[in-house]
């Protein structure tokens, strides 16, 4: 990926640092593979603001994307390499042998007119296969928690876990965050690293930009009232003591993960703080 510094004509430029998207080769969605995606600004379907800092936003198109990769031992060419405002990461354009077109999360290095399939096939990248058939220390992404369901956990732009050992019927993997965790090797994951992995260097330059991903300005916690914050009130620039949420929970070490979840027993090693 390529980042770009504009000159600076005007002040919003100043301090931005954008994506050059170089490696994108088309402008417009598939239009079959697209579904509306209603705005729903923070209200619930009362009208009442259930999250706050929501709104705005530009409009969008959503892009239906394989997760599953169930289309099995049959050859798909890389058409196109497209941008997705819903998420970090780009996205491909697969084009299969019967004509039939999907969308997949576009893994480092993939070119176009490059071939991937899903199945028992060589572990390469933009290919899916089993855990079970997949060597040890290769970096994977778009994986299964439970067989079948589609790829849940690292999808976000330039992530990428690694298969680190097989025993029965689990493989370990470890995560993007250093959990190390153990997923059943039924389960299916793509060869690759996430792309756009210099994602967490683009800076937004202006306001305006945010306000057209949909963020609203949010009030610090300290800048209320004491009435609607815990932290809030006091003289001058007191600060309100321990960092807490609205609600009075508090915000930096507070477990929230339930103690009862099932999940729980497939951790091996929680990721470092």
């Amino acid at each position: 990926m390529v980042l770009k510094r504009l000159k600076p004509i005007t002040p919003g430029q100043r301090f931005s640092v954008l994506n050059a998207r170089a490696e994108l080769t088309a402008s417009k969605p598939e239009k079959s593979l697209t579904k509306p995606l209603m705005k729903s600004g923070g209200r619930n379907n009362q009208g009442r603001m259930t999250i706050r800092y929501m709104g705005g936003r530009h409009k969008r198109l959503y892009r239906v994307i394989d997760f599953k990769r169930d289309k099995l031992n049959i050859p798909a060419k890389v058409e196109t390499i497209e941008y997705d405002p819903n998420r970090s990461a780009f996205i491909s354009l697969l084009k299969y042998k019967d004509g039939e077109k999907r969308y997949i999360l576009t893994p480092q290095g993939l070119k176009i007119g490059q071939e991937v399939v899903s199945g028992n096939v060589p572990p390469e990248v933009g290919n899916s296969l089993k855990l079970s058939d997949i060597p040890l220390g290769t970096h994977i992404h778009n994986i299964e928690l439970h067989p079948g369901k589609g790829g849940e956990i690292v999808r976000s732009a330039g992530t990428f876990a690694q298969l680190i050992a097989r025993e029965g019927k689990y493989a370990t993997i470890k995560m993007p965050s250093s959990e190390v965790r153990n997923v059943l090797v039924t389960c299916s994951a793509t060869i690759g690293t996430v792309s756009n992995s210099d994602h967490n260097l683009i800076k937004l330059g202006k306001a305006g930009r945010k306000r057209w991903l949909g963020r609203r300005p949010r009030t610090r916690g300290v800048a209320m009232n004491p009435v609607d914050h815990p932290m809030g009130g006091g003289e001058g620039k007191a600060s309100g003591g321990h960092p807490r949420s609205r609600k009075g929970l508090y915000a930096k070490g507070k477990k929230t993960r339930s103690r009862t979840k099932a999940s729980n027993k497939q951790i091996i090693e929680r990721r470092k703080k």
